[in-house]
């Protein structure tokens, strides 16, 4: 059994090592991440891009009381397609692709980055009119969801490949 106070000395040797290798968390204030929360995002004024920035702000951390060092416009295209059909040829479940082209821009000047995503969702039909609506709603919430995942990692490969 180890003594208490051998416990100790082991643990900040250990930190202490850690300490000096050169370690930085991603979210840690050296990392990309920490200008992810300077970022102004703008979308188109319709459901799904309200969603889609809803989604983006908190991807990214939004800090509204600070001055954003880069703004991210983005602009979304939507798809649906049916998928399978009942005897009455109407659709069981639909296929919703939403395309999410974004470019960041430096508030100071400077060369903007551009990038493109894509993410497929599918949700069941329903013969109800609201249940069919809220299971669409729920598809494109889903979306907006993986798109902005998508769209955050895109940020942080392009900011930390910055000098």
């Amino acid at each position: 059994m180890l003594r208490p106070r051998l416990v100790s000395v082991l643990t900040f040797v250990s930190l202490a090592g850690l300490s000096a290798c050169g370690f930085t968390p991603l979210y840690g204030d050296a990392g990309a991440g920490s200008s992810l929360s300077r970022i102004a995002v703008t979308t188109q004024d319709d459901r799904l891009g309200y969603r889609v920035r809803e989604q983006l702000e908190d991807a990214l951390g939004r800090d509204g009381s600070r001055e954003p060092l880069w703004r991210l416009q983005t602009t979304i295209e939507q798809s649906r397609r049916p998928l399978g059909r009942r005897i009455d040829d109407t659709a069981t479940r639909y296929e919703l692709t939403v395309r999410g082209a974004w470019t960041l821009t430096p508030t100071g000047g400077g060369a903007a980055v551009t990038g493109v995503e894509t993410v497929t969702t599918t949700y069941a039909s329903a013969d109800q009119p609201y249940a069919a609506i809220a299971a669409q709603q729920d598809g494109e919430e889903r979306a907006a969801a993986e798109l902005a995942r998508l769209i955050r990692l895109d940020l942080l490969r392009a900011l930390s490949a910055r000098p």
